[in-house]
């Protein structure tokens, strides 16, 4: 899916604008700001399709954004990582170093987010790690420091059409958590959440109830961290490419 609320795309001035690339819905709102559009979905071809299809019409560069599960140890929810490369189904994927330092020079500055951004590499899967002995295991594989669903399908369209590629994603469930099923019962292909699907996982298993308000919880750090990231990154506009 894909959305954009910029004016000045739609009616073909301006400079071309950026894509940010996100797994689900309550991403791509907070993503959405001047000179971006965004597209998103849970299923990787149909976001490969809409990343493409976006592509086609013309950006500036193209930016991973949203949540990541923590692999490095140490990493709270809410934590904000910074990707110097995404290592994952094709490879290696540096970002454009410049990009990334405006990135984290935005996020670092004063404020609440200063203490949270990391740099680092960045894993990628095709299907989520649930548990922490899987998390375990893919830091001590690649080094990455989190891993999402997205980037690396992001990282391979820039690297195709020589786009410069950014990643700025906060850490929802830290590598010592297991995710109850319940967690990803919900998950609609095209990013959105369904409450049915949650209800019924946790009817058929009530004990997962206690884990799933801790992810809650966690999901409320890491959706607040992306809130203050997407604001500091709009007013240094760090997340826009000047286009000559």
């Amino acid at each position: 899916m894909s959305l954009s609320n910029d004016p000045r795309v739609a009616a073909g001035s301006g400079n071309p604008p950026v894509i940010v690339v996100t797994g689900m819905a309550f991403e791509a709102r907070i993503a959405r700001g001047e000179g971006v559009e965004v597209v998103y979905a849970a299923r990787a071809d149909l976001l490969e399709r809409a990343l493409n299809a976006a592509v086609a019409r013309g950006c500036s560069g193209i930016v991973s954004f949203g949540t990541a599960g923590g692999l490095a140890p140490d990493l709270q929810p809410g934590a904000l990582i910074v990707a110097d490369a995404v290592v994952g189904p094709f490879g290696r994927i540096p970002t454009d170093a410049g990009w990334a330092d405006r990135l984290a020079a935005a996020l670092s500055g004063e404020g609440p987010l200063a203490s949270r951004v990391q740099r680092g590499l960045m894993a990628a899967v095709a299907a989520p790690l649930m548990s922490a002995d899987d998390k375990r295991a893919l830091h001590r594989s690649t080094g990455a420091l989190a891993v999402d669903m997205e980037s690396h399908l992001a990282g391979a369209v820039a690297a195709a059409r020589s786009l410069p590629f950014a990643v700025c994603r906060a850490i929802v469930d830290p590598a010592w958590r297991t995710l109850p099923s319940a967690a990803t019962a919900g998950l609609r292909d095209d990013g959105s959440t369904a409450l049915a699907p949650i209800l019924r996982e946790l009817l058929r298993q009530p004990s997962q109830i206690g884990a799933l308000i801790q992810v809650a919880l966690d999901a409320r750090a890491a959706r607040l961290s992306l809130v203050q990231a997407r604001q500091a990154l709009g007013a240094a506009r760090a997340l826009n490419m000047r286009v000559a």
